[in-house]
C-alpha cells in the first residue's frame, strides 16, 4: 500500500490504519467470507458442517439453501417470498445484482428440460477450441487411445510448456461436467513440468474429442429419486513410471453422477486385490461425506449405500473380519471399510466388469464402450442434431 498523495511525511514513525480489506490482500478473501457469513447468520441461516460454503434456513415448512463462491451466490428454496426477502436484505448490505433464474454459474451452463436440469460447459469448451486453434479440427469419437502408456521420453522433441500447462489447466476445470475426459486429463497432467510432443499429441486428441461433443453434459433427472449408489475401480500397476495403481470412483444420486475422481494411489500395491481395496476405501470416504451432506439437506439415506466393485477378493476382505498375512500392511484401510460395512452404511456388491461405470476413470476406452457407459450415466447432448 502506498501513502496517499499529499500526505505529510515529516513524521516518519506514523503509519496508515487500514479500516477495510482491499482487493488483492491475502487476508481479503477470508475477511469477505467472514463478513458474508455473519450477514447470513444474522438472517437466521445456519452453516453446513459438511461444506462451509453452504448455508441452510429452516422454519416451519420453509426451507432455503444458499451456496456461495466468493461473491457469486445461488439461492434455492420452496418459498419464493422468503427468497425475495433474503435477496432484499443482502442487497441492502452488499448491493447485489439479481440475475434471475439460474442459467450460468462459474462457467457451467444450466438448462431446464422436461426431464430435469442439464449441466454443461459448451461455451467454455468452444472457447478452449478457439484459443487453441482447434475449432476446425477433425472430430474424434474417444478422448485417448486404448492401452496408451505415456512416459517421459527424452527422445521426443520438447513443446511450449506454457501452452501445454494452460491447456491442461483449462481441461482440469472442464472435468466439472465431463467425467469422460477425467482419466485422460489426469494422466496428462503429470507431465506439465517437461511436456514432450507425444504428450501434446494426446492433448490434441482430447480437443478433437471435445470438438465432436462440445455440448455434452450431465442430466439431473427430476424423477430420479434420492438413492445413492457408488462404483469403485482401479488399474493395477497402471503407471509405467512409478508402478502405482490408479483409483477411480463414481457416485450417483438418483441415477445422475454427482461426484467422481481419478487419481494415482500414494503407494505401490502388491496385488490387484490391494489396489481395488484402496480404491474402495477412497470411495467409502466420499460416500460418508455425501451421506452427511444429504442428511443436512433433508434427504437422509435409508439403509446401506450400495458400492459396486468388480474384484471378488476386495469384497471378501471388506466382509471378512479376520486379517490375513497379505492384508496386514493395509490394516488401516481394512478397519475403515469394515466398520462402515458392519454399521450398514456401506454394502459392497458384485458387478460385471463390462457394466463397471468407473472403468472410464481408470483406463482408456474405445468409442463403443465409452458411449455405452455414458448412456448408462445419463450423459446427454442438448445441442446434438436431431
Amino acid at each position: 500500500m502506498k501513502i496517499p498523495q499529499g500526505f505529510s511525511t515529516e513524521k516518519e514513525d506514523r503509519v496508515c490504519r487500514l479500516r477495510k480489506s482491499l482487493y488483492g490482500l491475502k487476508q481479503a478473501s477470508r475477511n469477505w467470507y467472514q463478513k458474508f457469513t455473519t450477514a447470513l447468520l444474522d438472517l437466521g441461516f445456519s452453516l453446513s458442517r459438511a461444506d462451509h460454503s453452504l448455508f441452510f434456513y429452516r422454519k416451519d415448512d420453509v426451507f432455503l439453501s444458499i451456496l456461495i463462491y466468493v461473491d457469486d451466490v445461488i439461492i434455492v428454496g420452496n418459498d419464493s417470498k422468503k427468497i425475495d426477502d433474503v435477496k432484499q436484505c443482502l442487497h441492502d448490505k452488499f448491493s447485489i445484482k439479481d440475475l434471475g433464474e439460474l442459467k450460468y454459474f462459474l462457467g457451467i451452463e444450466v438448462a431446464r428440460t422436461s426431464r430435469g436440469l442439464v449441466l454443461s460447459q459448451r461455451k467454455y469448451t468452444l472457447d478452449i477450441l478457439e484459443d487453441s486453434g482447434m475449432k476446425g479440427c477433425r472430430p474424434s469419437s474417444f478422448p485417448i487411445e486404448q492401452n496408451l502408456k505415456l512416459v517421459m521420453d527424452d527422445q521426443e522433441p520438447k513443446v511450449d510448456a506454457s501452452k501445454y500447462r494452460r491447456l491442461i489447466g483449462r481441461l482440469l476445470y472442464l472435468q466439472a461436467t465431463r467425467p469422460d475426459i477425467a482419466y485422460s486429463v489426469n494422466n496428462l497432467s503429470q507431465f506439465v513440468s517437461d511436456p514432450r510432443q507425444n504428450h501434446m499429441n494426446a492433448v490434441f486428441r482430447i480437443l478433437r474429442y471435445l470438438k465432436a461433443t462440445p455440448g455434452q453434459g450431465i442430466l439431473l433427472q427430476k424423477e430420479g429419486g434420492t438413492n445413492l449408489v457408488a462404483y469403485s475401480d482401479s488399474d493395477w500397476l497402471g503407471c509405467p513410471l512409478t508402478r502405482r495403481s490408479r483409483t477411480g470412483y463414481l457416485v450417483l444420486l438418483g441415477g445422475a453422477p454427482i461426484s467422481w475422481k481419478t487419481k494415482k494411489q500414494s503407494v505401490v500395491s502388491r496385488s490387484s486385490a490391494e489396489a481395488e481395496y484402496r480404491a474402495m476405501a477412497s470411495t467409502v470416504s466420499e460416500i460418508i461425506w455425501l451421506r452427511w451432506l444429504l442428511q443436512e439437506l433433508g434427504l437422509p439415506q435409508i439403509g446401506s449405500t450400495t458400492l459396486f466393485c468388480d474384484n471378488q477378493a476386495a469384497r471378501h476382505i471388506a466382509n471378512n473380519p479376520v486379517f490375513h498375512e497379505r492384508t496386514k500392511h493395509v490394516e488401516m484401510d481394512c478397519y475403515f471399510v469394515r466398520e462402515r460395512v458392519e454399521t450398514k452404511e456401506i454394502c459392497p456388491m458384485t458387478i460385471d466388469s463390462k457394466l463397471q461405470l468407473a472403468d472410464l476413470l481408470t483406463k482408456g476406452l474405445g468409442a463403443s464402450q465409452l458411449r455405452f457407459l455414458l448412456d448408462k450415466l445419463g450423459v446427454v447432448n442438448l445441442h446434438a442434431p436431431a
